[in-house]
């Protein structure tokens, strides 16, 4: 067993901050422009440069920008959703606010991410969106599912909350579906404490969604400040004040200068754990199908039956020894607010990952020392 040579507990993730994030701050509150405004606008341009789309909407979070995009779609009561019940509860949860009813897939078992060869049988003259959800920053198999919503006459909002720096066949995803929705947590990539972003290539979707996200207004705070003349707003719908600051912004164009050195250290340490892992017949390290390339956002390994401890049991001997970890994904359709709405389904797959996937720590600060130590520990509670 590897000793442990440092003080206190290993973080499942860490936001990776330093001056830089503490100088844009203070030279945002010195400007004296803290809500939306300006930065706000630099950092929507500078996440729709990266993922090649023409445009960015900023939100206050991911689930607030998918239930802006869902709407824009026209999406309401009466009307379905596919989405993957292997998720965080906020891709349900969206959909569920806007009245309408998602009806949960199953996933592939080797990506887990929403399995295409299931979508056709679960479409009805109800649905109305796929929402493919990019679990732990590994890009859903898009094509297949852009085929069947075409072919349907379906719309697509991607959940990608994990996803900013992976790539599907080439593309950065944010840029391939017709709506692409991003987080900001601190458990993503780059942070800006909470918010989120809408991209796409949709002129008319992104005016839209840029009405509803600030209370429905047809001119922003910073546009009429910026005119030379009085402007007076109209609210010709009734929106949401779903604003990001300036503040959150400014910690984003921050992170931005960091996203591709965040990127290489997560693959750096992801790729360490699964040379080690690959070997071990207890357990099953993620895999990434060809043309597809994910940003490691979280490490998700599935301890299999054949472990002498279970998921469970594996956790708890890891925190004892200062390690944190969190199972790895939820199913929603288990969940009691779900199950007392929707009523019982089964997804096989889902609940085999629910009951078997392991988060583990990763973040571009972790040392090879603390990683190493993660590592001897877990071997050691799946093997004694």
């Amino acid at each position: 067993m590897k000793e442990k040579l440092f003080s206190g507990m290993i973080p499942v993730t860490r936001p990776y901050f330093n001056e830089t994030e503490e100088q844009i701050l203070i030279e945002t509150i010195r400007s004296g422009w803290v809500a939306q405004g300006p930065r706000v606008k630099l950092f929507e341009q500078a996440i729709a440069d990266y993922v090649s789309a023409p445009f960015a909407i900023a939100a206050n979070s991911c689930t607030s920008a998918l239930q802006i995009s869902l709407e824009v779609l026209g999406v309401g009561p009466g009307d379905e959703v596919i989405v993957p019940s292997f998720t965080f509860v906020a891709s349900a949860n969206a959909v569920v606010h806007r009245g309408a009813k998602p009806v949960f897939a199953d996933i592939d078992p080797a990506t887990y991410n929403m399995n295409p060869a299931g979508l056709e049988a679960l479409i009805t003259e109800r649905t109305k969106a796929i929402m493919p959800v990019d679990q732990v920053g590994l890009p859903a198999d898009l094509d297949p599912i852009l085929k069947i919503a075409k072919k349907r006459n379906l719309r697509v909002v991607e959940d990608a909350a994990c996803a900013l720096g992976s790539e599907y066949k080439g593309r950065r995803i944010g840029g391939i579906s017709e709506l692409t929705c991003f987080s900001f947590h601190p458990r993503k990539l780059i942070t800006t404490g909470e918010g989120g972003i809408i991209t796409t290539d949709s002129e008319e979707l992104a005016k839209a969604a840029r009405i509803i996200v600030s209370h429905g207004a047809s001119v922003s705070d910073l546009s009429r400040h910026q005119s030379a003349k009085i402007v007076f707003e109209e609210y010709p719908v009734f929106g949401y004040n779903f604003r990001m600051s300036d503040l959150q912004a400014a910690v984003g164009l921050a992170q931005m200068q960091k996203l591709d050195e965040i990127l290489e250290k997560k693959r750096f340490f992801a790729e360490r754990y699964n040379q080690v892992f690959s070997s071990m017949e207890e357990l099953e390290p993620p895999s990434e199908p060809e043309g597809i390339r994910g940003n490691y956002q979280s490490y998700l390994l599935r301890i299999l039956p054949k472990a002498k401890k279970s998921r469970d049991e594996v956790m708890n001997i890891l925190l004892e020894k200062g390690i944190a970890t969190r199972r790895g994904v939820m199913a929603i359709h288990l969940e009691p607010a779900y199950r007392n709405r929707f009523g019982e389904i089964h997804l096989p797959e889902t609940e085999r990952a629910f009951k078997e996937t392991i988060v583990l720590p990763l973040y571009p600060q972790m040392t090879v020392a603390e990683q190493d130590y993660v590592i001897e520990s877990l071997k050691d509670a799946i093997t004694f």
